[in-house]
């Protein structure tokens, strides 16, 4: 399923945008992301602080440990992001992701993440230039009105 185009100020039919770029995850890096989307998915059920903190921080350190065991540290990952959807290509094998699995695009300290029905692909502003972080943000935009519709 194709991203629907909106209208002015996002996905433009003209000129569809695409978003290329390759990146090497680090396990600093990965950890922010993945403690700052917890910190959003736990705070949104208001159990209280202490609690928020414990499944924080279980939850970032079992996503850290699967960072380690998979070996994403070693990988580099090809994307490309259309108005088609998103492909991720490393040594392993190529990801397609068509824009009906994206549930939301939400932009943290080191960038996007892209929140999947199954999963999450972070996006790191370093791999990205300025055309290209305001191409996510639009294509974030998209996503957010076509999950309105």
């Amino acid at each position: 399923m194709p991203l629907p185009v909106l209208g002015p100020g996002l996905v433009p039919a003209a000129a569809p945008e695409t978003v290329q770029f390759s990146v090497r995850y680090s396990l600093p890096e990965y950890v922010s992301f993945m403690w700052q989307h917890a910190g959003y998915i736990i705070r949104r059920r208001r159990i209280g602080t202490l609690a928020t903190y414990w499944m924080q921080t279980k939850s970032t350190s079992s996503a850290a440990l699967h960072f380690v065991t998979q070996g994403r540290s070693r990988n580099t990952y090809e994307f490309t992001i259309d108005t088609h959807g998103i492909v991720r290509a490393s040594g392993s094998g190529v990801t397609l992701v068509p824009w009906g699995d994206v549930c939301s695009i939400r932009r943290y300290s080191r960038g996007f993440m892209m929140v999947l029905k199954r999963g999450t692909l972070p996006v790191p502003f370093r791999c990205l230039s300025a055309a290209q972080g305001e191409s996510m943000a639009r294509f974030g935009e998209s996503v957010r009105a076509a999950t309105r519709l």
